[in-house]
């Protein structure tokens, strides 16, 4: 029967010396063991004080009794100091367990508690044992769970367990640093949708006015996939919260979300700090080589993350996605485009100093955002108890984000009252800038220009400044309609059109001669003066009285 069993189970089984669990972080775990350790873990969850409950189910051959399931702590006393201690042999490591705690459950039919059983299976005999512990302490605690069998020939076993704190949708299924994550997300899912949806109806109105530029569309990109990524979090957590199990790709596709969010939003800042659609129409060819190299090792450095997380984060020890080398690699590479972004912030002020106005709050404000990350992480590494670590993190880096948005909505808002709006250059024009003759020779560059919101009178006012403006895109040249219109144009050295005098006698007809003047034999009397009219048609400059000494002086000029 022992083979029976063995062959049953082996199709499950991993490596013969490795366990599998299906969900690590699963408050619903199922499993099986066939290795020939006799000390191995299982899974770990932590326990509300006094709601705490485990319920299991285990079953094995009975020629392999006797097994036992040992339940540790996160005491510095209990699980660390048995944990990846490999001087400690299987005796010691259970030596280190309160047997007045009912820290031991011992698989045999003689320990009462542990609901064991002998059942029959074809010619061999199974324990299958059903039982429960229910868990209490001074404060949230990590638990972890093993098996052992000191002395003996190896482990087999088919495990099934359900761990639970109380009997709320919110809790049930939660471990104790889980609770409130899926209430956060929700929360963070109605926010970021409105913020998205503002974003919206403001890039409404840009494009109204021509100013919808590249990076505005970033940004509404950013928030969208952002908003992406919660409601995948928010079904995965919300399946996981009914089952205890939830759909693993639906978390993992958030977090790919989240970071596709961080990532361009990141890509928009040093574009804006190097003055894109704010002071130039492009990026020069050495600087888009940069911004490629830099995104591509990021974008690298993330996916490394994600496969270090996935496959070597060890399931038996709380661990942070920051504590780990491509963690560390990612807050560097942070700092480096917090460094990139002073440098480039700098040199756009040095060029257009009118554009301080924006640039100085957008400086201020994501220097924050830029050291935010870091020190989030470390403070997680270091600072954060472990049993509460995964839900305060899920709010301060949402709130991270929320925090990066809103300011840039509102620095970007089409109003009249905001002072600090970046783009002046319409749409329309940047295709005028880069098709003109000195195109390569720096007509990327805008004209200086404080603002561009000198038009948005207000949402209750019509906006009679644009009325007659020519709003056709795109915008033909002088030199594409003096192409298509006619023969070449002759130009000067500076590229500018020379005009020249025509003859036209040709084709007008011969005006009359000029009628000769008449004589005058005598001057005629000059017109009474009246006093009362003599301001209509006096000359109102001083210098009329020069030019009336060849006439006689018809008309007086009035002091």
């Amino acid at each position: 029967m022992e083979v029976r069993v063995g062959e049953r189970l082996l199709c499950l089984a991993v490596l013969s010396s490795v366990f599998f669990v299906d969900s690590v972080l699963g408050k619903y775990v199922k499993g099986i063991i066939n290795t020939k350790e006799d000390w191995v873990f299982l899974t770990r969850f932590c326990f509300l004080t006094d709601f705490g409950r485990l319920d299991f189910r285990f079953r094995y051959p009975k020629s392999r009794c006797c097994q036992n399931i040992l339940l540790y702590f996160d005491d510095s006393s209990q699980w660390p100091a048995v944990y990846k201690r490999h001087e400690k042999n299987c005796y010691q490591k259970e030596a280190v367990l309160r047997p007045e705690n009912n820290q031991v459950i011992n698989l045999t039919t003689r320990y009462t508690w542990s609901g064991c059983v002998v059942e029959g299976d074809g010619n061999e005999e199974v324990l299958s044992c059903v039982g429960g512990r229910s868990f209490r302490s001074v404060r949230e605690r990590w638990w972890y769970i093993a098996l052992s069998k000191c002395g003996g020939d190896g482990l087999m076993l088919e495990y099934e367990m359900k761990l639970s704190n109380g009997q709320s949708f919110w809790t049930q299924h939660f471990s104790a640093d889980e609770f409130g994550i899926l209430e956060t997300d929700i929360t963070f899912l109605v926010i970021f949708s409105l913020v998205f949806l503002l974003s919206c109806y403001f890039a409404y109105n840009l494009k109204g006015r021509q100013l919808l530029h590249t990076t505005y569309k970033m940004f509404m990109m950013a928030a969208g996939v952002e908003v992406l990524s919660l409601l995948f979090h928010c079904v995965y957590w919300g399946l996981y919260a009914r089952d205890g199990v939830g759909n693993g790709s639906l978390k993992l596709l958030g977090k790919l979300l989240f970071s596709v969010s961080f990532l361009v939003f990141l890509l928009m800042l040093i574009l804006l700090g190097k003055g894109f659609t704010v002071t130039r129409a492009r990026i020069s060819h050495s600087g888009s080589v940069k911004l490629s190299i830099y995104m591509t090792v990021y974008t690298i450095t993330y996916v490394i993350l994600f496969i270090y997380e996935a496959e070597f984060f060890d399931p038996g020890e709380v661990l942070y996605a920051y504590d780990s080398p491509a963690g560390y690699g990612l807050m560097g590479l942070q700092l480096l485009a917090y460094v990139w972004f002073c440098y480039a912030v700098l040199v756009s002020l040095k060029h257009y100093p009118e554009k301080q106005p924006f640039y100085i709050p957008f400086f201020t404000t994501y220097t924050l955002w830029f050291f935010a990350v870091p020190v989030m992480a470390l403070i997680a590494n270091f600072g954060i108890p472990r049993w509460a670590r995964e839900k305060i993190v899920n709010g301060i880096q949402l709130g991270i984000h929320l925090y990066a948005h809103i300011v840039f909505l509102v620095i970007t808002r089409p109003s009249a009252a905001n002072k600090n709006f970046p783009y002046h250059v319409r749409t329309s024009q940047i295709g005028i800038l880069l098709s003109s003759p000195k195109a390569g020779e720096g007509a990327e560059s805008f004209p200086h220009h404080a603002y561009g919101n000198g038009s948005f009178l207000g949402d209750s006012q019509p906006n009679f400044t644009e009325l007659f403006s020519i709003q056709s895109d795109p915008v033909k040249t002088v030199e594409e309609t003096v192409a298509r219109k006619g023969p070449e144009v002759p130009r000067n050295s500076e590229q500018k059109i020379i005009t020249t005098a025509a003859d036209l006698t040709a084709i007008l007809p011969t005006p009359p001669p000029p009628i000769p003047p008449r004589p005058a034999t005598r001057s005629p009397p000059l017109p009474p003066r009246l006093p009362s009219f003599t301001e209509y048609f006096s000359m109102q400059s001083g210098g009329g009285g020069g030019g009336g000494g060849g006439g006689g002086g018809g008309f007086g000029t009035k002091a």
